[in-house]
């Protein structure tokens, strides 16, 4: 239950005010349908015995009607302002939950994120955290306003019918009510995990149905993948049925607390009228003040249902929540200065060979290197641990000065970018890309960019910055999303700027001119780049060979 604990304390971090305000709203809600009710079923009793007995004209109907028309406004004002407050508090706090979600995703390290599968990220930022949200509203919130109520019947019994009373109809509902809504969370807990689950392996597979549909068409796997969805869909159902079971079977077993509630309100109530202990009409307001308490079950009970979805979500979104403290800044380094390596040394984890063996070397300001040698001996590693996502084992990196190790996440990136070998687009235009860089890039900054990276034309021959692409840069070429990203890159405007294999795919001629481009548009950046073609390696200034 922890993951739910931790949950349930982001949410009420969020926006405490408001979430106690809606709190009380929902208090103030429960409490006038049991009044309502109350005060309508001894007003009707009131008013036929006071006919009866013939005192219908001094009988004072005014104020009874008055107070039932103020409770029910008071329930419908409330209900509107309960729903307001309590949601937008809590869809704050889950949009909160999904930055940190994404933020610790991207403090994990880069081996777990290339291990990731980009449909489970998204089920986690999504599905997971959209089934948080009944932690707040049908659970905590809930249980708060049915305590508070129920003492509140209590007190109104204990006064206005007698002791007995109070504490048989409120302790039926406190101990009946407890024990079917406990068993109903036993009984949905596999269900629940089983329906979210089944849920999101049905959207994972559909989603590659759809976007994979050409390749499986192509290669007669369409039938084996639709297969597949409809399993998923099959499965997603028969657990949502026996859900549906549970929370059913709740329902009614909860139905027959409120009738045994009313039963003991009017077996108790009649001998005390018999006894002349109290008139038929307080009689009739403790039968309806428990028929009213029935509305404190509704939210629970689908809460407890749903209790195993929710803390299996919980388990999965607050995983490594406790190890995301941000990185110590170097507020006021210098913001040039090169790139300088000294004695750096990788392993993989539970590897014996070292990629990296005490390699040393530095790249000035204005300068360009590259980096040659075999698949195999490193090159791309190099650039990772020097970008700081990949940790090192020995030996240190300095840009102008200052340990990566010692930059915040901001401050490093504000220095030194890096251009990896697969890039991610977005579907949206080309200007939009482009401004992922940083904020404010101008149409002059972004067409100078695309001019550095020969992309200008083909932009221009599509429509221009406002020219839509689809998902992943769909409707340009690989060579041409990859220049995409080269720009976005460089509108960074980096003091170090890490390049794998820039010109990787592109004839001679456009692989010079991109070349010729990144020195023309940074200048004064230190740049890095791991090469195996001649065009590269003339480009140079000088080549670092890896062995």
């Amino acid at each position: 239950m922890r993951p739910l604990w931790q949950v349930w304390r982001l949410i009420a971090r969020a926006r405490p005010g408001v979430l106690v305000a809606g709190l009380g709203l929902e208090v103030v809600v429960l409490a006038a349908g049991v009044g309502l009710l109350g005060l309508s079923g001894w007003f009707i009793a009131a008013t036929g015995a006071a006919g009866l007995a013939g005192l219908g004209l001094a009988f004072n109907v005014f104020g009874p009607a008055a107070g039932v028309r103020g409770l029910a406004i008071a329930r419908t004002a409330g209900r509107y302002g309960e729903r307001l407050l309590t949601h937008e508090a809590v869809l704050s706090a889950l949009a909160a939950l999904r930055v940190d979600l994404l933020r610790r995703q991207a403090a994990a390290g880069l081996e777990q994120m290339l291990r990731l599968r980009g449909a489970v990220a998204l089920n986690r930022m999504t599905a997971d955290v959209d089934a948080l949200d009944g932690v707040a509203l049908r659970l905590v919130l809930p249980f708060v306003a049915a305590l508070a109520v129920l003492g509140l019947a209590v007190l109104l019994l204990w006064v206005a019918v007698g002791p007995e009373v109070a504490l048989a109809v409120t302790g039926i509902f406190v101990v009946a009510g407890a024990g079917v809504l406990w068993l109903t969370a036993r009984l949905g807990a596999a269900p629940s995990v089983q329906a979210e689950r089944a849920g999101q392996a049905l959207r994972r597979e559909a989603i590659d149905m759809i976007r994979a549909r050409v390749e499986l068409t192509v290669h007669g796997r369409m039938a084996d993948q639709r297969a597949r969805v409809l399993a998923e869909d099959a499965s997603a159902r028969a657990a949502a049925r026996a859900l549906d079971r549970v929370d059913r079977g709740a329902g009614l077993a909860l139905a027959l607390v409120v009738a045994g509630a009313v039963a003991a309100a009017m077996a108790l109530g009649g001998a005390l009228v018999a006894g002349g202990a109290i008139s038929g009409p307080v009689a009739a307001l403790a039968v309806f003040v428990a028929l009213a308490l029935a509305e404190i079950t509704p939210a629970l009970q689908r809460g407890m249902a749903e209790l195993g979805r929710m803390r299996d979500a919980a388990g999965r979104v607050m995983e490594g929540v406790e190890g995301t403290a941000a990185a110590p800044g170097a507020e006021g380094a210098a913001t040039g200065g090169g790139i300088e390596v000294s004695a750096l040394t990788f392993r993989r984890p539970g590897a014996e060979r070292t990629v990296l063996d005490g390699l040393s070397f530095r790249v000035a300001p204005r300068e360009a290197v590259a980096l040659a040698g075999p698949s195999g001996t490193g090159k791309s590693t190099l650039l990772w641990v020097l970008a700081g996502l990949l940790p090192a084992e020995a030996g240190e990196v300095r840009i102008a000065g200052a340990r990566v190790g010692d930059l915040g996440e901001a401050d490093l990136r504000g220095r030194l970018a890096l251009l990896p070998q697969r890039s991610a687009l977005v579907a949206g235009t080309v200007m939009e890309n482009l401004a992922l860089a940083r904020d404010g890039v101008s149409e002059a900054e972004a067409w100078a960019a695309l001019t550095a990276a020969g992309l200008d034309a083909v932009i221009r021959d599509k429509g221009g910055l406002g020219a839509t692409l689809g998902e992943a840069g769909a409707g340009l070429s690989g060579g041409e999303q990859r220049r995409l990203a080269l720009a976005r890159v460089l509108l960074r405007r980096p003091a170090v700027l890490l390049l794998d294999e820039p010109t990787e795919g592109l004839d001679a001629a456009t692989a010079e001119r991109v070349l010729a481009g990144i020195r023309d548009f940074l200048p004064d950046a230190a740049i890095l780049t791991a090469s195996h073609r001649a065009a590269e390696l003339a480009w140079a200034d000088r080549v670092i060979r890896l062995v």
